[in-house]
């Protein structure tokens, strides 16, 4: 965030909504027509206190008797004013809820957007379900204020400063009075409005983290059940739910509390207005219509006072879940795309790493100062033991996260000067799970193409199958492509979701691969066709393999041995193990371990 930018978290509430407005424009789209039908609407309302006077003084009470015709006339022209004040509100509710809806979906795809321009390195520093509830649960409160409270807000302004104008008028004694009596309130206002900020924001968090529970609870349910952690689970999620239940609770007790305060002095200021208008009628300073309008005009004016609190509520609400996806949108974009993207060279792509440090946040360097040449169709295989930097060389590569220091290039491009776009046309990553959507195998591996459903998407599949040799597995398939995978790829084997991974890796005819050893997580049996696929995959293309056995090593043209962040060897196989160093001893105890 740019220095000089309050956070949201430090907001005020009029600055807050400032500012998210400011992020959803649309939604103040045609704003002064609809506050325009809106002050009509409130307009509407005061027409029924005039009748009641009118109809009261030259009417009813008239001087020479009831005027049935004067009370006629005016119940006709409030009931036409009236219903052009109904059309008013009701056209500018409409008016409202599709702009609040154009501007929440903009705010919406902005904060999705966000999420995914984010690194992985800075994703994975929150809970995917909290990251959700931010973009789903925070910006519905918005909605359900700005649809419901925000209007009510406006005609309650509207409505207040027009009983009053209109009290003012028939009796600025009484008008004064109904002020005096809700001082308190006003005075209350700022004390109770900061609680129950701190109440809402508190209940947005809880709504995160229970969301976060149950989306674990539900994507590990294998894992939960395979291994009897059900009561554990269960008793995490019911954690999760009664901290959210408490300060849900205690956030409606507060908003409880204030509204009765307001009703409280809603009540006493008609009393007042009762007694001293009385006073005032006897003393023939004020006509019984002219009280009777007071009192009809003291009830549209306590109305919206005695609403102010639930306003309030879902206000407080709104503006908590509203600082949580503003601090989404502030949370910086650490891999930024270049101001000038620069072109990758045409056909396969060799790799370079110039002098590369990384580490991550708030821990010491995983790589120091690595430098390493990977000319173009070279298979390579990055071995080391676990934790030693393999995995954050292939995130380095595909530029998931950038260095501390030192260049990544590919093709001689610095991968910072290359469009997002076309760096992932052209640099592919395959990992042990490939995530499958819950659409058919070809919908799957069509996901790698820039448009699925181009009349040439099934051709493009089709083709893919073809060139890796995969026809009879697909043959095999109850529906062919057409079977459907199921959620997260359940319907398929660990194998099977595997070799959609690659023809989806296939069908985009990527010139560089990244692979963190596709076939360790497989069956024997699909093991033996996932191996010989990734071998026609890998023909005439660059490829690095993050090596947990080093069956593949022995197969590469080129063997990366990495020791703690450092890269301690670099040849064929043939050529480390002639050296009888750490990567002779590591494949001995490979083979020993593998017979």
């Amino acid at each position: 965030m740019s220095s000089g930018i309050t956070p949201a978290s430090e907001l005020g509430v009029i600055a807050t909504v400032r500012r998210g407005v400011h992020e959803s424009p649309l939604m103040l789209r045609g704003i002064w027509l609809t506050l325009g039908l809106a002050a009509l609407a409130t307009a509407g309302r005061i027409v029924v206190p005039f009748a009641v006077q009118r109809a009261t003084d030259l009417g009813v009470l008239a001087p020479g008797g009831p005027d049935v015709g004067v009370v006629i006339t005016t119940a006709l022209l409030a009931a036409c004013v009236l219903l052009v004040a109904s059309v008013c509100a009701a056209l500018s509710n409409a008016r409202l809820f599709a702009s609040t809806e154009a501007g929440l979906a903009q705010l919406r795809t902005t904060a999705f957007r966000h999420v995914h321009d984010m690194s992985v390195l800075t994703q994975n520093t929150e809970r995917r379900g909290a990251l959700v509830s931010r973009v789903t649960s925070d910006v519905d409160t918005i909605s359900q204020f700005v649809q419901w409270g925000g209007i009510m807000l406006v005609l309650s302004s509207l409505q207040i400063l027009a009983a009053t104008v209109a009290m003012a008028i028939y009796s600025w004694q009484l008008a004064v009075l109904v002020w005096l009596c809700l001082v308190p309130m006003a005075l209350l206002a700022p004390r109770a409005q900061k609680s129950l900020n701190v109440a809402y924001l508190l209940v947005r968090v809880k709504v995160g983290s229970m969301l976060a529970a149950v989306s674990e609870s539900v994507v590990g349910a294998h894992t939960i059940r395979a291994y009897g952690i059900g009561i554990r689970t269960q008793s995490r999620l019911d954690t999760a739910v009664r901290e959210h239940r408490n300060s849900a609770v205690r956030a409606q007790t507060l908003a409880a509390a204030a509204f009765s305060t307001g009703v409280l002095l809603s009540g006493v200021a008609l009393s007042a207005v009762v007694v001293a208008g009385s006073f005032l009628g006897v003393a023939g300073e004020i006509s019984v219509g002219h009280l009777l309008a007071v009192l009809f005009l003291v009830q549209l004016f306590v109305g919206p006072v005695q609403n102010a609190t639930e306003v309030l509520n879902e206000l407080q609400n709104a503006v908590a879940g509203w600082r949580r996806v503003l601090s989404l949108l502030e949370t910086p974009i650490d891999v930024v795309e270049p101001a000038r993207p620069a072109t990758l060279p045409s056909g396969p792509l060799g790799v370079r790493l110039e002098d590369v440090t990384f580490a991550y946040p708030g821990g010491p360097p995983v790589l120091r100062g690595i430098t390493l040449d990977i000319p173009a169709t070279t298979r390579v295989a990055v071995v080391g033991r676990t934790g030693s930097g393999k995995t954050t060389i292939a995130r380095l590569v595909t530029r998931f996260t950038d260095p501390a220091a030192g260049r990544v290039l590919i093709g001689g491009v610095d991968v910072r000067d290359v469009a997002d776009v076309d760096l992932r046309r052209r640099v592919v990553t395959l990992t042990q799970e490939g995530f499958l959507f819950d659409t058919t195998v070809a919908g799957n591996v069509a996901y790698g193409l820039p448009d699925p459903e181009a009349p040439g998407a099934r051709a493009r599949v089709e083709a893919a199958v073809a060139e890796l040799e995969l026809e009879d597995w697909v043959a095999s398939l109850p529906q062919g492509l057409d079977t459907p995978v199921g959620q997260r790829g359940e319907s398929l084997s660990a194998g099977e979701r595997q070799l959609v991974a690659l023809l989806r890796t296939q069908v985009v005819g990527a010139d560089l691969l990244v692979l963190d050893e596709a076939t360790s997580a497989v069956d024997p049996a699909t093991e033996l066709r996932t191996a010989r696929a990734l071998t026609r995959a890998m023909a005439g293309r660059t490829s690095i393999t993050i090596a947990h056995r080093l069956s593949t090593a022995a197969q590469s043209d080129l063997v990366v041995v990495v020791t703690d962040g450092e890269i301690a060897e670099v040849g064929t196989h043939e050529e480390l193990l002639a050296r009888g160093e750490g990567y002779s001893a590591m494949f001995a105890s490979w083979l020993s371990a593998t017979r």
